[in-house]
C-alpha cells in the first residue's frame, strides 16, 4: 500500500497548531483538510475519549450554524486523539480559517448548557462527554492559536 500523506509528517516534532493536511480536487471542486492538533503527539497525552465527543458535538453544531457553515464539510476527531480534521470546501490556507476556528473554540471554551445531540436518540454514544474537560482542552488550544503554528514544522506547508 501507498503511504497516505499524513504518516509522512513528522508527529515527533509536531506541536499544537493548525496546518493545512490535504488538498484533494474533484470535478473542480477542492476540499481542504486540515489538522486542528490539540497537543503533541507522543509527548503529552491523548484527549479522553468524553473531551473528543463533546469537542466533536458542540464544534460540528457550531461550525455548521456560523456564516461558514456552508463551507463546512466535516468536523471530526482524529484516531489518535491528539486533535481534529475540519475539511472545508475550497483552497484555502490556514490563515482562511484561524478566525473561524478560534471563533469556535472559543466557544467551547465558554459553552453552558445540554451538549447538542447528546441523547440516546441523536447519537450511538451519547453519554461519553466531558463538558468541563472539553473546555478545558479548547481554552488550551485557544490560547495556542494567540501565536498559532500554521505550518508543519520542516515541511514548508
Amino acid at each position: 500500500m501507498e503511504k497516505i500523506a499524513s504518516f509522512t509528517v513528522d508527529h515527533e516534532n509536531l506541536l499544537s497548531g493548525l496546518y493545512v493536511s490535504r488538498k484533494d480536487t474533484h470535478d473542480g471542486v477542492t476540499v481542504t483538510t486540515f489538522d486542528l492538533r490539540l497537543t503533541a503527539p507522543n509527548r503529552e497525552a491523548p484527549l479522553g475519549t468524553g473531551v473528543m465527543h463533546t469537542i466533536e458535538h458542540i464544534g460540528a453544531t457550531y461550525l455548521r450554524s456560523s456564516g461558514s457553515g456552508k463551507d463546512v464539510v466535516y468536523f471530526g476527531p482524529m484516531g489518535c486523539r491528539t486533535g481534529f480534521y475540519l475539511l472545508m470546501f475550497g483552497d484555502l490556507r490556514s490563515a482562511d480559517v484561524l478566525p473561524l476556528v478560534r471563533s469556535a473554540f472559543g466557544f467551547i471554551a465558554e459553552y453552558e448548557g445540554d451538549i447538542p445531540g447528546a441523547s440516546p436518540s441523536e447519537c450511538g454514544n451519547w453519554s461519553d462527554q466531558d463538558l468541563d474537560g472539553a473546555k478545558v482542552a479548547a481554552a488550551r488550544y485557544l490560547s495556542d492559536l494567540a501565536e498559532p503554528r500554521l505550518e508543519y514544522p520542516g515541511s514548508g506547508k
